[in-house]
C-alpha cells in the first residue's frame, strides 16, 4: 500500500519534512482556504502540488485529496443545486488535469468527527482523543437543549451527563463546546450554541431515507464526471457512526455501504475505509466490512479505538483497540494483489495512519487534534511492520 500522511498546509506546524522522516511517499491534503462551494482552480491546486514538491528531495507527492468539501445545502437538498454540482465536477476536472485522481469526501450533516476529549492522560504522559457518552449527553441535552434529547442517549450516560452540567463551569461548557467543534479541522464554519441550533433547525424533517436521497443525487450528479477523467471517489464513514444531535447518519454500517455502492454502481464510486470511525459502531466486523467492499475501496484510514459499553471510545494504539488490524492489513492487501493482478495500473491503495497519540516531543506543539507528528511515526511504523509481514508471509508485493 501507498504510505501516506496528511498535511494541512503550510499552516501545519507538522512539516513535509517530518512525513519524509516517518517513511510517507504520499502527501493527503486539501485547498482549506477555498470557501465551500467554490471551484479549485488549476492555479490554485498546482501551488499546492509545488508547495509539496519544493524539496525534490523529499520525493512526496500530492496523493489523495482530503477532502473536497461536499456543500451543507448539497446535504440538505436546498434550493438550486445546479451551480454547486457544477462547481464540484469544475474542481474534479482541474484535479484530474493536475494528476490527482483519488478524493476524499463525507457527507456528515453539520459536523465532522467528533470527540469530548482532545487530550485524554495516557500512561508516560501522552494523550489521546477520547469520546465520553455522558458529556455528549449533557452537551445535548442541557447546554444544546435540543428538544427531545434525552430519548437519544442511554440513561446511565444521561444521569452521568446530567451530573457533570450541574457541576460544571462556564469554562468547562466552552471547552466542551470548542472541543467538539475541533472535529472541523480546516473548515469555515464553527457555531456558537446559538448558530448551532438555526443549523439543526435547517436539518428539520430530514430523516435518513431524505439524506440518502440527497446523497444519491450528489453521485449522480458528479460520478460520471469522475469516471470521464478518471478520479476515484472515496466517502468518508461517519465519526461517530451513530446520529448526533438528532442527525442522521448514513455512512454507518454495511447496510449504508450498500447502499452508497449501489446508488450509482460505477468503480468510480468507492470508499475511504476508516478503521476508526467503522470501528466505534458495536456491530460493525471492521474486518469483514473490508473483505465485503474490497472491489470499491480506494483509500484507507488505519487506525484503532476501544469502546466502551455506554458508547464511549477512545483512540487506542493502532494495534491495540476493538480491531483486529493484522486481520484487516490482510483484507486490504488481498485485494490490492487482485487489482495488481488484473493489470489495474493504480493497483496500490493509499494509506494513512490516522488520530496518532501526542507523545514526546508533540506535547505542547500545537498539531491538528489527532495529527501530531511523533504519534502518527509511531502508527506508521506499526503498520508497516505489519503490512511488510504480511506480504513476505503471502508472497505478495507492497
Amino acid at each position: 500500500m501507498e504510505q501516506t500522511w496528511r498535511w494541512f498546509g503550510p499552516d501545519d506546524c507538522v512539516r513535509l519534512a517530518d512525513a519524509r522522516q516517518a517513511g510517507a511517499t504520499g502527501i493527503v491534503t486539501a485547498l482549506h482556504h477555498i470557501p465551500y462551494g467554490e471551484v479549485w482552480s488549476i492555479a490554485e491546486i498546482e501551488r499546492r502540488k509545488a508547495e509539496i514538491g519544493a524539496d525534490p528531495s523529499l520525493g512526496l507527492r500530492w496523493s489523495v485529496v482530503e477532502s473536497l468539501p461536499v456543500h451543507e445545502r448539497i446535504k440538505l437538498g436546498e434550493g438550486d443545486l445546479e451551480p454547486l454540482f457544477a462547481a464540484y465536477r469544475a474542481s474534479l476536472r482541474n484535479l484530474a488535469a493536475c494528476g490527482i485522481t483519488t478524493i476524499c469526501y463525507n457527507f456528515m450533516p453539520v459536523l465532522d468527527w467528533t470527540r469530548t476529549e482532545l487530550a485524554h492522560p495516557l500512561p508516560g504522559g501522552g494523550t489521546a482523543l477520547r469520546f465520553n457518552a455522558h458529556e455528549f449527553a449533557a452537551f445535548d441535552c442541557f447546554m444544546l437543549a435540543r428538544p427531545g434529547a434525552e430519548a437519544d442517549h442511554p440513561p446511565e450516560a444521561l444521569a452521568r451527563g446530567r451530573a457533570w452540567f450541574t457541576r460544571s463551569s462556564e469554562a468547562d461548557r466552552a471547552k466542551l463546546l470548542a472541543t467538539i467543534m475541533a472535529g472541523l479541522p480546516g473548515a469555515f464554519d464553527r457555531y456558537d450554541i446559538a448558530g448551532l441550533r438555526r443549523m439543526l433547525d435547517r436539518y428539520r424533517g430530514i430523516d435518513t431515507n431524505t439524506l440518502r436521497g440527497n446523497l444519491a443525487a450528489f453521485l449522480r450528479a458528479v460520478i460520471p464526471t469522475a469516471a470521464e477523467v478518471g478520479i476515484r471517489m472515496a466517502i468518508h464513514p461517519d465519526d461517530p457512526p451513530r446520529p448526533l444531535m438528532g442527525l442522521p447518519r448514513i455512512v454507518s454500517n454495511a447496510d449504508d455501504l450498500a447502499f452508497i455502492t449501489g446508488a450509482v454502481d460505477a468503480e468510480a464510486n468507492g470508499i475511504t475505509l476508516c478503521s476508526g470511525s467503522l470501528g466505534a459502531g458495536p456491530a460493525n466486523d471492521v474486518p469483514a466490512l473490508a473483505r465485503r467492499f474490497a472491489h470499491r475501496i480506494h483509500f484507507a484510514h488505519l487506525r484503532n479505538v476501544a469502546k466502551e459499553p455506554d458508547g464511549s471510545f477512545m483512540e487506542a494504539d493502532h494495534l491495540g483497540g476493538d480491531t483486529d488490524m493484522v486481520a484487516l492489513i490482510d483484507a486490504l492487501l488481498a485485494e490490492q494483489e487482485r487489482r495488481r493482478a488484473a493489470g489495474d495500473p493504480r493497483w496500490r491503495i493509499p494509506m494513512r495512519p490516522d488520530h496518532g497519540h501526542a507523545l514526546l516531543s508533540d506535547i505542547g506543539q500545537g498539531a491538528f487534534p489527532g495529527y501530531t507528528a511523533v504519534g502518527r511515526l509511531k502508527g506508521l511504523a506499526e503498520l508497516r511492520g505489519v503490512m511488510t509481514a504480511l506480504a513476505s508471509l503471502r508472497g505478495w508485493e507492497l
